[in-house]
């Protein structure tokens, strides 16, 4: 959400630097003044469009900037049959959690609901394995319960045992 004040200035300045050569070159002036229209209803329409994607899950495929993730958290799921699989992940690394709508198959959606009966069962979260990997392999593992946590060593007594 953060980004988006940037994206919108940069929008604003392209606008900008249209008109800004649509009205220094040599053209009729009815021409220059339907391209200072166009831009003024372009800086208003921008940041709508903008603001309206936030709410949005994004497509994994266009995930770029952390496509390398290795794990990702599950935080929340929903399916629509033949559409797609929207899910709420947590990245490491980043701050506030993100929606992605992965591609709809049917190995997929089972593979996500068998995982998260079994991580409710061990009271444990559900984790994704390389969520923004394209794989031709329906049937490999992406969804799994958080493995158990390793118990903490247990420290050596500093005094002998008692024989008898």
């Amino acid at each position: 959400m953060d980004d988006l004040i940037y994206l919108y200035a940069v929008c604003v300045t392209l606008a900008a630097v249209l008109v800004t050569i649509c009205v220094w070159s040599p053209r009729r002036v009815r021409i220059k003044l339907t391209a200072l229209a166009v831009a003024t209803l372009f800086i208003p329409l921008a940041y709508g469009s903008l603001s309206d994607l936030l709410s949005r899950p994004k497509p994994v495929s266009l995930e770029w900037v952390r496509r390398a993730a290795e794990e990702a958290t599950v935080l929340g799921t929903s399916m629509r049959e033949g559409e797609a699989i929207y899910v709420w992940l947590q990245l490491a690394g980043v701050q506030e959690p993100r929606a992605y709508a992965l591609p709809w198959h049917q190995a997929t959606a089972r593979q996500l609901m068998q995982a998260r009966r079994d991580a409710e069962r061990r009271g444990q979260r559900l984790k994704m394995a390389r969520p923004f990997e394209k794989s031709l392999d329906r049937n490999q593992q992406k969804f799994y319960p958080e493995p158990q946590q390793k118990l903490p060593t247990k420290s050596t007594p500093s005094q002998k045992p008692l024989e008898f």
